[in-house]
């Protein structure tokens, strides 16, 4: 048995779970309504406050959806219930970030601005504060969403090995590297 996927979801109160016949699973809760398109071959059932998943056989790829679908689900549930943050810092001297609703203003470095567009699922707010490197916070419900955003706005400036300079997860351990005077 696949160690994630023998685990139920427990649906906390406030939050309703449905599955659809075409395995459609529908997580509505105090903080929106997220839906995940389950493989066939994985039954999903619904029952005493539980989300319990079953797979047919034991071939890999049946163990390895099993598992899959067990957090995906997981990560819905929690999404509508408490939701997710990400927070990214800038790096690099000159370098800010503004916001005007869903819309990012970057000062990266380049010889212009970059116009980053959030889509409207997320919430992005900006905090620059003196002393401080500036800081872009994303907030929302769908994990997936939010983790692919804040990727996209890493890659459009990864930080270096050298200074560190560059667009960076809060908390992330850069491996840094010696300059010239090392090799003497």
């Amino acid at each position: 048995m696949s160690r994630i996927g023998k685990q139920p979801v427990v649906i906390p109160a406030g939050v309703t779970v449905s599955v659809s016949p075409e395995n459609v699973v529908t997580v509505k809760g105090p903080k929106g309504e997220l839906k995940e398109n389950i493989d066939r071959d994985i039954t999903v059932t619904v029952k005493d406050g539980e989300v319990l998943f079953a797979r047919p056989t034991d071939q890999i790829r049946h163990r390895a959806m099993h598992g899959l679908y067990r957090a995906l689900v997981g990560n819905l549930v929690k999404g509508v219930t408490e939701g997710y943050k990400k927070d990214l810092e800038l790096v690099g001297v000159g370098f800010k970030a503004a916001n005007t609703g869903n819309v990012l203003d970057l000062a990266l470095g380049y010889s212009h601005n970059i116009v980053f567009e959030i889509p409207k699922e997320l919430k992005v707010s900006t905090l620059t504060e003196k002393g401080q490197n500036p800081k872009i916070m994303l907030e929302g419900i769908d994990k997936q969403l939010i983790g692919q955003v804040a990727a996209k706005i890493r890659g459009l400036r990864k930080p270096e090995p050298y200074k560190g300079k560059g667009v960076k997860y809060a908390g992330e351990i850069l491996r840094r590297k010696a300059g010239k005077a090392a090799g003497k």
